[in-house]
């Protein structure tokens, strides 16, 4: 019969008779096949299990010193601390704060120690809340024969010389008949902006309804179309979203190719001088492009007036690739 391995218990017993008789403990230990902080453990804190508790670690020493061997109490370096935040790091987390010290005051103390004086000061900044990463997908080859298939989504920046600031528009274009089916203008643009306009293009388009077959959106990655606030109301909306892969603008060409119109034949001939002349002249334009420029790729025809032939019988012969 095979003899029985020693337990740990049987093997600590051992190891701390010839260690107290004398002999090297590391020695002793690797005899026995033991760790030092399994020895240790059961060494210093002999309970039973049911009650075996983690122990609770060395008490702080109360001081830290600096680089000239100077100590300094941890009272006084609180009131660094309180210092700092009141001063050049008010918007620091801890560990900016240890760096801060180590610069200012040439304290010699770690990340741990600061983060334990800061909690005791109650002046932890809160932890930043962590989302689950957006599911990307790439923009594929794609042929589109009628319109509300595939948008294009996508940001222009404009300039009031007079009040010396710039303005976006986020506009919508079908890919399929060049409308732009409805824009977004104002001194910002953020997610909520994006989320807001898709919503107001699907009842434009009478596509709102749950039933109804609802377009492809393509952007590209900018912060707009890749925040949650988009992305979960195109989940909703049980609308696809595409972004196209990193500095390929071809693949969202027709928005930019329209936002070079904008720009040539809006902005540039046209020197805002207030906020509220730049809104009155985009929205001028967005009517003039959309039901009176004619446009080379719809036969000649306006995108409303193509919008509207090509609803019915004539739909069918006419596909484009993207």
């Amino acid at each position: 019969m095979k003899k029985s391995q020693p337990s740990i218990k049987d093997k600590i017993e051992i190891a701390q008779k010839y260690i107290n008789a004398g002999y090297c403990i590391s020695l002793v230990l690797k005899i026995c096949k033991l760790s030092r902080s399994t020895y240790y453990y059961n060494i210093n804190y002999k309970v039973k299990d049911e009650d075996k508790v983690k122990p609770a670690g060395r008490m702080p020493v109360g001081y830290s010193f600096t680089t000239d061997n100077k100590r300094i109490c941890d009272d006084e370096i609180k009131e660094y601390i309180m210092e700092a935040i009141n001063g050049d790091a008010q918007y620091y987390g801890y560990r900016k704060i240890t760096y801060y010290l180590k610069r200012t005051y040439n304290l010699i103390i770690n990340c741990k120690k600061v983060y334990r004086l800061c909690k005791e000061l109650n002046i932890l900044r809160d932890q930043r809340k962590i989302y689950p990463k957006t599911k990307r997908v790439l923009a594929s080859n794609r042929t589109v024969t009628s319109s509300n298939q595939v948008w294009e989504i996508d940001i222009k920046y404009g300039y009031v010389h007079g009040e010396d600031k710039f303005f976006y528009t986020l506009n919508v274009i079908d890919v399929f008949d060049r409308s732009i089916i409805d824009y977004h203008m104002g001194l910002h643009c953020e997610g909520k902006d994006a989320a807001v306009l898709i919503r107001r293009c699907l009842i434009k388009r009478n596509l709102f309804a749950e039933n109804c077959s609802k377009p492809v959106i393509r952007s590209d990655n900018g912060s707009q179309f890749i925040s949650h606030i988009f992305e979960d109301t195109c989940s909703r909306l049980h609308i696809e979203h595409e972004r196209i892969p990193v500095k390929t603008p071809n693949k969202n060409a027709h928005i930019e190719s329209f936002h070079r119109i904008l720009e040539d034949e809006c902005f540039k001939i046209n020197e805002f001088q207030t906020y509220a002349e730049a809104y009155k002249i985009v929205n001028e334009f967005m009517i003039f492009y959309n039901e009176r420029r004619l446009h080379s790729s719809l036969n000649y025809m306006p995108p409303k007036e193509f919008y509207t032939l090509y609803l019915g019988e004539h739909l069918d012969k006419i596909c484009i690739k993207i």
